[in-house]
């Protein structure tokens, strides 16, 4: 006899529920259709195009989750991996052809790690404070750029004459400071921060949607107030005019990543991507009591699979790395257990290729888009509950991936820093034997980052 596709019986689940489920999970991450196309925008990525990149990655990771691996998860372009690439790698100089190359270069490394098994060898190489403590580092990263984005943080340099910042010789001078509380009583400033507070009002009163319910009545208050313009339109056909994929089609550069100096911006995606899809499946397995008596998501290779070949096609289209989120726990506490909730949100993003005139304007205010990234960075911290602060070999290491992620102004830099430190302490303190070989494997590589002069 035949298997029902979702088997939804035999998970105690009906239609009904599974579908109000998908439609909970869709609400809850589809801020990242706003948030995502303003990210990549200060990389150079085109909006329309990147936008709908970001929703067509959206919409074939959650379809693909629900048809082949049979999970009520939810997948899009991860933050923390968007900043990374249209922050730290643009400020090393690296054009966004480069930058959809490692994205599809660390995405074919997924599938291929994935399927020999080596991913989750990695995985369980790192210890559990220094996963977390990229969770923290990323946190506060994408909290420093919200900040500054909405103008409540600044540059120490903003409104200085210019002859203060001239050195000897006529060089630029470095502030003392470099950043300082910017002007919060401005219209902008004073429109993020009721922005916040309101997702966060919100947020624990358990409304659905509450991110991208923040954004838009922040939007729609700025535009009353002079501050933003009505959209153009409300719908219209995706793939065409300035909704038209080709400008970020098949555009990725792949030889010009495949090279030494790449090797930290490629081990960094790599990782990245493999502690949040591996954070968000148990994050969510949790949720759904779907994770078996060794606290192990059963069968977890199959949305391993699918995240793998997610972010590939984000490389494909014009996007970021793509995986697995953690908001999709919003609707398995709506009942969701089987694969047709993500059909569900992977149709509804699909729907809203039709609806971008609706959401572009969002895209270009930063006061009501950027307050979300200080929303998941406040999400992500809560990540150093889970940090060992009794053991230093266990707290030097995520301190110095915390400091360095934030004070170096790169997640790349955190990351190696981290992941180099960890052996080198636990051999110092006669503790050598904790060490993985994994975990040696990727201190040797991140060492690497530093021996041969590459951070940024």
């Amino acid at each position: 006899m035949r298997t029902p596709l979702f088997q939804l019986a035999e998970r105690r689940t009906d239609l009904r529920t599974e579908v109000l489920g998908g439609v909970t999970t869709f609400a809850t991450m589809a801020y990242i259709i706003v948030v995502n196309p303003a990210i990549l925008a200060f990389a150079g990525f085109p909006a329309g195009p990147a936008t709908v990149a970001t929703i067509v990655v959206a919409a074939f990771g959650s379809i693909a989750m629900g048809l082949y691996a049979n999970r009520p998860i939810g997948v899009a372009p991860y933050m923390g991996e968007n900043a990374f690439v249209a922050f730290s790698l643009a400020a090393m100089g690296i054009a966004w052809p480069q930058m959809l190359g490692a994205v599809f270069v660390s995405g074919l490394a997924f599938l291929l790690f994935t399927l020999l098994g080596v991913r989750a060898w990695l995985a369980a190489a790192i210890s559990s404070s220094l996963k977390h403590s990229f969770a923290v580092g990323i946190g506060l990263f994408l909290a420093l750029i919200g900040l500054y984005q909405t103008g409540v943080v600044t540059s120490a340099a903003a409104g200085l004459p210019p002859e203060a910042l001239v050195g000897p010789g006529g060089l630029l001078r470095a502030p003392d400071v470099p950043l300082k509380i910017g002007d919060v009583a401005a219209p902008t400033s004073l429109l993020a921060i009721f922005g916040f507070l309101l997702m966060a009002v919100l947020m624990q009163r358990r409304v659905r949607g509450a991110i991208l319910l923040a954004v838009a009545t922040t939007a729609l208050l700025g535009s009353l107030l002079g501050h933003g313009e009505a959209p153009r339109g409300i719908v219209a056909l995706p793939f065409t005019g300035e909704w038209s994929l080709a400008p970020l089609f098949l555009k990725l550069d792949v030889p010009g990543v495949l090279r030494l100096s790449f090797l930290p911006v490629l081990l960094t995606l790599f990782l990245m991507g493999l502690l949040d899809t591996l954070g968000s499946l148990v994050g969510v397995g949790a949720a759904g009591g779907m994770l078996d008596e060794k606290g192990e998501l059963p069968e977890i290779e199959k949305p391993m699979v699918v995240d793998a070949v997610s972010c590939t096609l984000a490389g494909l289209v014009g996007t970021t790395t793509s995986g697995a989120y953690i908001e999709s726990a919003s609707g398995i506490r709506e009942g969701a257990r089987t694969g047709l909730a993500a059909v569900t949100t992977g149709g509804l993003f699909l729907l809203s290729l039709f609806f971008i005139p609706l959401i572009e304007p969002l895209q270009k205010l930063s006061y009501a888009y950027s307050p979300a990234l200080v929303m998941v960075g406040l999400l992500m911290v809560s990540s150093v509950r889970e940090i060992d602060f009794e053991d230093l070999t266990e707290l030097v290491p995520s301190f110095v991936t915390i400091l360095m992620m934030v004070f170096t102004y790169n997640i790349a830099n955190g990351l190696t820093a981290g992941l180099t430190v960890y052996p080198l302490i636990k051999v110092a303190a006669g503790r050598g034997r904790e060490v993985k070989p994994g975990a040696w494997a990727l201190g040797a590589l991140c060492a690497s980052y530093y021996l041969f002069g590459l951070p940024h």
